[in-house]
């Protein structure tokens, strides 16, 4: 059996084995990324950790030049969503020591939907794929829309706030935190105004956050629907047409 086999399909017993091993390691590196943020760790203890994860590093390097080589559109294995999470997933390793992007590993689990044959999910996943697809014109203009609104709330309340708490609301940069959680109606407490006007304006403010919330909700919603109604149709279809 050739390396591509095993490396690209699952339907065989190595290539089912390779792809286990690669989802232990994922799940075992970010176990050990997690205890590595424990404060009272031991000097050996980390120690341990750093030359386990160098390994493990070193592995899912050869892992991806090896999918790399093996893909027969080596472009588009790179520019997939699993070759750049892999791909972002090791570069800090070597060239950026301070940032650590092992977390994102976890996105590799998905394929475990894949490897366990569980068809529902993949359909299920398809499905999302395509109500996004559907839905993508309207969730960018809305986010560029939620981007200026997030500016403006952080203008507004900077100028109802900043001479009655200049310590609190500094800047408009500093405003920026209290416009996040107000307009995603978190609302964490640390910063609220204290002025008429800024009562008056985070109220308006937490009305639209709330249409904020519904609107993508609503969005995908539709664009679900739509594809389930045309997977049915599709599926009608072939029943009718079988003889």
């Amino acid at each position: 059996m050739d390396i591509k086999a095993i490396v690209e399909s699952n339907d065989t017993l190595p290539g089912r084995t390779f792809d286990l091993i690669v989802q232990a390691l994922i799940l075992f590196s970010v176990i050990t990324f997690s205890i590595e943020t424990l404060p009272d760790l031991d000097a050996g203890t980390r120690k341990l950790l750093e030359v386990t994860e160098v390994i493990i590093a070193i592995i899912f390097t050869c892992e991806y030049f090896l999918r790399l080589y093996v893909a027969e559109r080596k472009m588009s294995y790179a520019l997939s969503f699993y070759g750049l999470i892999d791909l972002i997933a090791i570069v800090p390793f070597y060239l950026l020591p301070g940032v650590d992007l092992r977390s994102l590993r976890m996105f590799r689990l998905l394929s475990l939907f894949r490897l366990m044959k569980l068809l529902r999910y993949n359909k299920a996943i398809h499905q999302l794929s395509r109500a996004l697809t559907i839905a993508r014109e309207e969730i960018i203009l809305f986010s560029l829309i939620t981007l200026m609104l997030l500016y403006l709330s952080a203008v507004g309340i900077y100028y109802f706030e900043n001479e009655a708490q200049p310590e609190t609301f500094k800047s408009i940069f500093h405003s920026l935190w209290w416009a996040v959680a107000t307009l995603s109606t978190v609302g964490y407490g640390d910063m609220y105004p204290i002025t008429i006007g800024g009562k008056l304006f985070t109220f308006i403010i937490l009305m639209l956050g709330l249409c904020i919330v519904a609107i993508p909700t609503g969005l995908l919603a539709s664009a679900l629907s739509r594809v389930k109604l045309e997977d049915h149709e599709k599926e009608s279809t072939a029943l009718d047409d079988k003889p």
